[in-house]
């Protein structure tokens, strides 16, 4: 689960966009995806193991991230996740559609 400082949820989906994204900055095992997540939202975002991992596994799974093992900067096993052609497709379409959800949303509460 993604938790936002409120502890309220994101929306469906987001978790895998968000991970898509930072993957587009390199390889990075799972905590790493996890912190600079949190790092990059001023710390309001929070990634749980028990959402990171599945969400990884499904990512690999439908092909848009690949893994392979190496050594963590704490000199630990980690395995270290990168970006496939078909994952930063994704992310473009995961993108788009998240931006339009945002707009339809801001477009509602405009409304009075």
């Amino acid at each position: 689960m993604v938790r936002t400082a409120s502890k309220n949820e994101l929306l469906p989906g987001t978790l895998d966009m968000l991970i898509l994204h930072t993957l587009t900055h390199g390889a990075m095992h799972g905590y790493g995806i996890a912190q600079q997540i949190q790092t990059l939202s001023d710390e309001v975002l929070q990634v749980e193991e028990g959402s990171l991992y599945p969400a990884l596994q499904r990512l690999l799974v439908k092909g848009w991230v690949k893994s392979e093992w190496g050594v963590s900067e704490n000199n630990r096993r980690a395995r270290y996740y990168t970006l496939t052609p078909s994952g930063k497709k994704q992310l473009g379409i995961e993108a788009e559609n998240f931006e339009r959800m945002v707009q339809a949303i801001a477009q509602v509460m405009r409304t009075v």
